[in-house]
C-alpha cells in the first residue's frame, strides 16, 4: 500500500495539474450522482469499520471482530461452555 501511494506521489509530481484534475473528475462525478462530501464520508466511516481485523476464529471459518453483539456460532459455544479465549486469533 505504502509502495502505491509512493508511485502516485510520484505521477503527481511528474505532472503538477493531475491532482486538480483529479479532484475535479471527482467533484464532477459526485454532482452527477447526487453525492455529498457527508455521504462520502459516511462511506469511507463504514468502510473503515467494515475492515476491523479479526478477533475470533472458529474451525469453521466464522469470524467476529469483536464488536457488536456475539454471533450466534460464539454464543453457542461459550453457552456450551467453551472459553472465548479458545476461538481468539
Amino acid at each position: 500500500m505504502m509502495k502505491e501511494r509512493e508511485e502516485q506521489q510520484r505521477l503527481f509530481d511528474l505532472d503538477g495539474n493531475a491532482r486538480e484534475r483529479l479532484i475535479a473528475w471527482i467533484r464532477r462525478r459526485m454532482d452527477e450522482y447526487g453525492i455529498t462530501i457527508e455521504a462520502l464520508g459516511e462511506s469511507i466511516a463504514a468502510d473503515a469499520a467494515a475492515t476491523r481485523a479479526v478477533m475470533y476464529r472458529d474451525a469453521f471459518g466464522n469470524t467476529w471482530d469483536g464488536h457488536g453483539d456475539k454471533p450466534d456460532w460464539l454464543a453457542r459455544a461459550i453457552y456450551a461452555g467453551q472459553n472465548i479465549d479458545h476461538f481468539r486469533c
